[in-house]
């Protein structure tokens, strides 16, 4: 009887097990997809940016607390490609002073995203 437990045991040990493995492989594009929606604010989209398509970079304006491999998760589950670079600039506010009025530019975060050869965001679609 003893015997019989046991492997009723470990045959349910291996179907706990079973189930966490098939967790861990499951698609991770839906969880990159939503931490895009957390991370990524909105493209950034001026002359500078425009010239470095060129080069496969583009740029977005992310959340402060975003980090590197965030915005590298982001930009792969959202877009499907494949990310090679992440550089990330902080921008701190700026006094400005309207006529009597004092006032301050807001802080932004900008990531510049460096894609692998051959991948291409459209950002542009009917443009």
């Amino acid at each position: 009887m003893a015997a019989i437990e046991e492997k009723k045991e470990n045959v349910s040990k291996k179907e706990v097990v079973a189930k966490k493995v098939a967790k861990k492989t499951a698609p991770q594009a839906a969880e990159n997809a939503d931490i895009a929606y957390r991370v990524l604010v909105e493209p950034w989209i001026t002359e500078k940016t425009h010239a470095g398509l060129a080069e496969n970079k583009y740029v977005f304006r992310i959340t402060k607390d975003a980090t590197k491999a965030q915005v590298k998760k982001a930009i792969e589950g959202f877009y499907k490609v494949s990310v090679e670079k992440v550089a990330v600039l902080n921008f701190i506010p700026k006094k400005r002073v309207y006529g009597r009025f004092e006032g301050s530019k807001s802080a932004i975060k900008k990531a510049v995203v460096t894609l692998k050869e051959g991948d291409k965001i459209e950002l542009f679609q009917g443009a």
